[in-house]
């Protein structure tokens, strides 16, 4: 990857910016010493982020139909001192 001075950084940041748009990235460097690299946004764009499935316990656990009301009288003992 092609390295630039911090000082060609500053005064060609339009051109550098259109290239790397183009697909050629570059890395500033400072005292010779690379400190960022810049690279077109299609490469984050380009990877797919990882699908959330849903149901994913389908049938391997189950909820009970009186759900809302377990321990329903505990709860309110416990709040209300009942």
């Amino acid at each position: 990857m092609r390295q630039v001075n911090m000082h060609e950084a500053k005064t060609h940041l339009s051109r550098l910016v259109e290239e790397a748009a183009a697909g050629q990235g570059f890395v500033i460097c400072k005292a010779g010493r690379p400190m960022v690299r810049v690279s077109p946004l299609s490469e984050l764009i380009a990877a797919p982020s990882p699908l959330r499935r849903l149901g994913l316990l389908q049938g391997h656990c189950s909820v009970p139909d009186d759900f809302d009301r377990l321990s329903s009288g505990d709860l309110a003992e416990l709040f209300e001192g009942l």
